[in-house]
């Protein structure tokens, strides 16, 4: 070899080099590292000569670069508010700011890459201890130092580099005279939950007219296909709200026998919508991939019924596209209806519609009563009187605009200062010219007030195409994996990105909430002026293309300059030639119609996107292995393999990608095992394999995973020390949210399940515990008592003739849900009715219980299921008699009791006079 450290690999036998090895183990070390450097680089200059030696202290120097380019980054960074308030107007600006976010995406990549490098040679050292007990094998052998050298040199080299560039940035400061401002934190204040603002703010008229035409109240109705109804208007007006109020309204729910919403959006893939009309219709994915299939089966579930379709904002003119579509609804019963929202007065005509409606501007005083509703929100009536008549000159800029108005009346809730309200009423962002008139200035100034680490959280959800449903765990899980969430040891990281969310969202930033039992948001949309203003504020960073026309989509955006892509396409078997191109992706989201992969596809991918930290590959159903090319991502952070429905085993080399924390195997139904190396995964947080019913086990080193808040599902194993036995859930305390515990069957000895120490999973609120039929299960059950906050409890198939202890004491006082299923050796029922604020009860498949009576309802307290409010029984095929006895009635039971189901009980007699005449009973279903 003839580069200079190229000599330095032939001598790496010499104990020269023996002790250079020595000193890359260790350099890290406070008291090792300083002596053992000035040794090696004195031996050095004498045998290899002075140009090795500055070599080596570029190598050897790399951390203290890095300092320095993080200082230097820092340092610009405090002007990054005037730069982003500057850019919209200011093309010279937008460049630079460009360019300062291309260094920091390089500097992120080798910073990683350094931190990667470390960790790798921590964990290789103490696989070498475990397996030796002896001095010398912890020092790592003359070719693992060869690596450690080379990759040093490469970091170091990319340093020096990025340094030279980022200098250059920096003296460019000055040119631009910005004005440095300090970063702050997010504050804590009341979030949208606790605000009840109307869905639809002063459109009473509006409403009342799309009903009458909904329900036919006000039109002739056609012969020709579907009555076509549609509401036209520019962005944020409420378009989507109404039609939803429509959709959902009783009368509407009542007239039609099926409703169906599909977000039509741009482009206009018809595959995609068929497929979503006929899994709404049949209530799950179809398996067709044809559009003759799918346009069949629609008419098939649709033939001569009374249908609502609302197509939520279309844009398509392309009359053929609407002619696959309308022709394929025209079998529908007389009264059926399309009710489409659009922007546009072209896709009015296209359509045919029968009548359209036009959605105006709120009036002035609408905008202003709902701007007052929400900007004074609990502000005290003085303050009111002192902000009433600048907040109402800043309603009236908004210019009648819904959107607009609610997203600066969030803004406004929690400025109380009088300067703060004329700083927003006198901003120059009114101003806007012709250029960026479509920039909503609501939104800009409601983002200018973010701080700049939310800022970056928001501007990321540019990466999810239009009307998509976002999780907000998955969200934050990928906020995670790029570094946004800023969090210490007093707070996790989840924690932060769920406060980052509920900021953005009390600032109409997210819209259209799904909540849980708890009231929680786990799912929601961002309107599409809000997407197109993240999408202007990432233009050359987040990218959304379709692989069919990539070069189209791409404009004038360099591939590398593309930092999250999402690829999108209906090709079986897609071509990723243009992806290669985006070499520095942090991250890819796969969004195929129905897709698949050749076998080549992946490995390719893997190895040109090597900056990876978030990567999507679920619901491909054509995966049946991941290439061991997998483990060259060293940077990944986030892989979902969910719904990979042939996937049969994940390579050992997924073990080397050190910084992964969020791994989902969700529904992969063939996985049958997890490498055995897992326990090397030490930053893992998140492991979703809710679903992967074909896993025997889980591999022992998970039990070391001292950070995994996330296991859906323990796999007990009785094969051997290779897999985890019920004992290994010991030092996962961390765990929280959902788990099930599946194969106890298994456990002999009730003392290894004492192991588990489940009594201190005190952040687990969902437990599922899975005995499969089994006898002689009491004891195991004893053990497993969990702690008393659980939230809701699933047991099934616990095989006992009685009921533990912890379950017939009633200890679970904050339990909510209940579900005992296939208990079939149980010939009673526990205590249920102690349970202080249970809710929703399910018993079903109990083969043995033949009477219900008081034991049923306890006896320790005057009411019995106070707050018991959905009741089932389902498959109690010997259950003859349910009693409650006259001297129980004197007490309270089941006082909130609002439905109640009883599914093949054939043997009932019949219900008890109190439950069907004195609980406050609102559905009744039935079939015994």
């Amino acid at each position: 070899m003839k580069s200079t450290i190229g000599v330095v690999w032939l001598r790496l036998f010499t104990s020269e080099i023996r002790l250079l090895a020595l000193s890359l183990a260790f350099i890290h070390h406070p008291l090792m590292a300083d002596a053992l450097l000035s040794i090696v680089l004195t031996r050095l200059a004498s045998v290899v000569g002075q140009q090795i030696r500055d070599e080596l202290t570029l190598v050897l120097g790399v951390e203290a670069e890095i300092q320095s380019l993080t200082d230097t980054l820092r340092s610009v960074r405090d002007v990054l508010e005037d730069a982003e308030r500057r850019q919209v107007k200011e093309k010279s600006v937008q460049g630079w700011l460009e360019r300062l976010k291309d260094m920091a995406y390089q500097m992120d990549d080798v910073v990683d890459e350094w931190s990667t490098a470390i960790l790798q040679l921590q964990i290789k050292g103490a696989e070498s201890a475990s397996m030796s007990k002896k001095v010398s094998s912890c020092i790592p052998s003359p070719c693992f130092c060869l690596k450690q050298v080379a990759s040093r040199r490469d970091i170091a080299l990319k340093v020096k580099s990025i340094k030279q560039q980022l200098d250059v940035i920096a003296s460019q400061r000055s040119q631009f005279n910005f004005i440095s401002s300090l970063s702050e934190e997010p504050q804590r204040f009341i979030t949208t939950s606790q605000l009840d603002i109307p869905e639809v703010y002063g459109r009473d008229m509006d409403k009342n007219t799309i009903l009458g035409h909904l329900l036919g109240e006000t039109c002739q109705e056609t012969k020709s296909g579907p009555y076509i109804i549609s509401i036209v208007g520019t962005g944020g007006m409420g378009k989507t709200t109404l039609a939803q109020l429509a959709y959902n309204h009783p009368e509407v729910k009542a007239h039609f026998d099926e409703r169906i919403w599909v977000c039509v959006s741009d482009p206009f893939d018809p595959i995609r919508i068929f497929r979503e009309i006929v899994e709404i219709l049949q209530g799950e994915s179809p398996n067709l991939h044809s559009l003759e299939a799918l346009q069949q089966k629609i008419q098939t579930c649709i033939a001569g019924k009374k249908f609502l379709i609302v197509l939520d904002d279309v844009w398509t003119e392309n009359h053929q596209l609407w002619g696959q579509l309308k022709s394929t609804l025209n079998c529908g019963g007389v009264g059926s209806r399309i009710l489409a929202t659009t922007r546009k007065e072209s896709v009015v005509k296209m359509v045919g519609t029968t009548y359209t409606h036009s959605l105006e501007e709120l009036s002035q005083e609408q905008a202003r009563a709902l701007f007052h509703q929400i900007a004074f929100f609990e502000k005290s009536r003085e303050k009111v009187e002192e902000l009433k008549e600048i907040g109402e000159k800043i309603a009236d800029k908004c210019k009648g605009l819904p959107l607009a108005i609610k997203t600066l009346g969030n803004l406004m809730r929690l400025k109380n200062n009088k300067e703060e309200w004329e700083n927003v009423l006198n901003s120059e962002v009114w101003q806007l010219d012709e250029f960026e008139r479509d920039i909503c200035p609501a939104l800009l100034l409601s983002y200018y007030d973010l701080p700049p680490a939310i800022k970056r959280c928001f501007s990321f959800c540019a990466v999810f195409p239009k009307d998509s449903v976002i999780k907000i765990d998955e969200l934050i899980r990928l906020w995670m994996a790029q570094n946004y969430l800023n969090s210490d040891a007093s707070k996790e990281m989840e924690m932060v990105g769920r406060e980052y969310f509920e900021y953005l969202a009390a600032r109409s930033f997210f819209q259209d909430f799904e909540k849980d039992g708890d009231d929680d948001i786990i799912r929601c949309k961002m309107h599409d002026i809000v997407h197109d203003f993240a999408q202007f504020l990432t233009k050359n960073e987040c990218f959304i293309m379709n692989v069919e026309n990539a070069e189209e989509g791409r404009t004038k955006t360099s591939f590398q300059k593309i930092r999250h892509a999402t690829l999108i396409g209906q090709q079986r078997y897609p071509n990723f030639v243009s992806t290669y191109k985006m070499k520095n992706l942090h991250t890819l989201l796969l969004k195929f119609t129905f897709s698949s992969t050749s076998d080549e596809a992946l490995p390719n991918l893997f190895q040109h996107l090597t900056c990876l930290r978030a990567l999507n590959l679920a619901r491909n159903p054509l995966i049946m292995e991941l290439p061991k090319a997998v483990g060259k991502l060293i940077h990944l952070k986030y892989l979902s393999l969910s719904d990979c429905h042939k996937l049969r085993e994940l390579p050992e080399t997924i073990c080397d990608l050190y910084n992964l924390q969020t791994l989902n195997i969700s529904r992969c139904f063939s996985l049958v095992e997890l490498p055995q190396a897992m326990g090397k995964l030490i930053n893992l947080r998140h492991l979703q394999n809710c679903g992967a019913l074909d896993l025997k086990g889980l591999p022992k080193g998970i039990a070391r995973l001292n950070s995994l808040q996330t296991l859906e599902e323990f796999v007990v194993s009785s094969d051997g020390d290779a897999e985890c036995k019920i004992g290994d859930l010991r030092n996962l305390n961390n765990l929280r949210g959902e788990l099930e515990i599946r194969g106890l069957r298994k456990v002999e000895d009730a003392r290894e399940v004492q192991k588990a120490e489940l009594k201190n999973k005190i952040h687990i609120h969902h437990l599922t515990l899975v005995f499969d039929l089994k006898d002689g299960t009491k004891g195991v059950a004893e053990a497993l008592h969990p702690h008393p906050n659980l939230k809701s409890l699933c047991i099934w198939g616990y095989g006992d003739i009685e009921w533990h202890d912890w379950m017939m004491r009633s200890s679970l006082t904050q339990l909510k849900n209940l579900e005992l299923s296939h208990c079939s050796g149980c010939r009673c029922l526990p205590p249920l009715g102690e349970l202080p604020v249970l809710e929703k009860l399910k018993i079903k498949d109990m083969e043995s219980v033949k009477h219900i009576g008081g034991e049923f309802l306890g006896s320790s307290s005057t009411i019995a299921f106070p707050n018991l409010k959905k009741l089932t029984f389902h498959n109690m095929k010997e259950w003859e008699k349910w009693e409650i006895k006259e001297e129980e009635e004197e007490r309270s039971i089941m006082p909130c009791l609002s439905y109640l189901e009883i599914q093949k009980c054939p043997k009932l007699e019949g219900l008890p006079d109190h439950v069907l005449h004195w609980t406050p009973l609102q559905e009744f279903h039935h079939k015994f």
